[in-house]
C-alpha cells in the first residue's frame, strides 16, 4: 500500500459553458480518499455561470485554483494553461463533464506506486447527459506500447502520468483527439500504458459534446497519423479505416 507521505497529484480540468455539470465535476475530486491533490480549472472564457460556481466552491477550497482565460482559445490550450501551472508529481485529466468514483486516485496511485508504472489507464463507464447510467463499461487494455495504442484511444479523465519521471507534456492546438496525441507523446518516453481494470471514472455523452459523434473524429485521426505521427501514406490509411469500421461497428451494435 501507500506510504504514509502521500504525493501530490495535480488534476487537469479545462471548463467551457459547463454550468449543468461542473459542479458535480469538481464534487467528485473533493470526494477523493486520496487527500494530497490540486485541482487547476481553466476556465475558457465561459458566457454562461461556470466560471462563477468554479469560484463559488473554491473559495471554501484552498486545493483548488482557477485560471481565467480573457479569450476563448479551446480545450487543448486550455489544458496546456493548467499544465503549467501544476505542481504535483502526478498529472491527472478530468473533464467538466465528467466524474471520478472517490477512490479513484487512491486506487490508481496504489497501482502505478505498487508496479513502478508511470503512465497508467483505467476502465471507465458512461452517463447520459442526466448522470443515468448507460450499463456500458469500457475496459482499460493491461498493456499498450506505442504501435497498439495507435488503435485504442483512452478516456481522458481516466489517465495518470509521472511528471517526475517523464517530465511534462503539453497539447498541440488540434480541436478534437489533441488528448490522443498527447498520449502518442507520452508512450514514447514511458514506453508502455498500463492499464487498471477498474471502474474509476464516469464519462458524460452529451449532445453538444464535440465526442459524442464519433464519426467526425476520423479525420483527425488521419492528419495525427500522417501529419503529425508521419506513419506514411498507406499505413495511416489503414489505422484511419481502422477507426472507421470500428465507428461502424459500433453504431451498428448500439441500434
Amino acid at each position: 500500500m501507500l506510504n504514509q507521505k502521500k504525493e501530490l497529484v495535480s488534476i487537469i480540468m479545462p471548463a467551457y459553458n459547463c454550468e449543468k455539470y461542473i459542479q458535480t465535476a469538481i464534487q467528485s475530486v473533493i470526494n477523493q480518499t486520496y487527500l494530497v491533490w490540486e485541482l487547476i480549472v481553466v476556465d475558457d472564457h465561459s458566457t454562461d455561470q461556470t466560471l462563477a460556481i468554479a469560484r463559488s466552491i473554491a473559495d471554501n477550497e484552498p486545493r483548488i485554483s482557477i485560471i481565467e482565460l480573457s479569450n476563448n482559445q479551446g480545450g487543448a490550450l486550455a489544458r496546456n494553461k493548467g499544465i503549467k501551472k501544476a505542481q504535483g508529481k502526478y498529472i491527472a485529466f478530468l473533464d467538466s463533464d465528467d466524474v471520478w468514483g472517490k477512490e479513484k486516485l487512491q486506487t490508481q496511485i496504489c497501482f502505478m506506486k505498487e508496479n513502478n508504472y508511470h503512465f497508467t489507464a483505467t476502465s471507465y463507464s458512461k452517463i447520459d447527459e442526466y448522470g443515468n447510467s448507460l450499463n456500458k463499461i469500457i475496459k482499460a487494455k493491461t498493456i499498450q506500447d506505442y504501435k497498439s495504442l495507435l488503435k485504442y484511444c483512452p478516456g481522458n479523465s481516466t489517465i495518470i502520468y509521472n511528471a517526475d519521471q517523464l517530465g511534462k507534456f503539453y497539447i498541440i492546438n488540434l480541436k478534437k483527439r489533441n488528448d490522443y496525441f498527447m498520449w502518442l507523446g507520452i508512450i514514447k518516453k514511458s514506453k508502455v500504458l498500463y492499464g487498471l481494470d477498474s471502474n474509476l471514472s464516469s464519462h458524460r455523452l452529451r449532445q453538444d459534446s464535440l465526442s459524442t459523434e464519433k464519426s467526425k473524429l476520423v479525420k483527425y485521426h488521419w492528419y495525427i497519423y500522417y501529419r503529425l505521427e508521419k506513419l506514411g501514406f498507406w499505413y495511416s490509411l489503414y489505422l484511419t479505416g481502422f477507426w472507421i469500421f470500428k465507428t461502424i461497428k459500433g453504431k451498428l451494435l448500439n441500434g
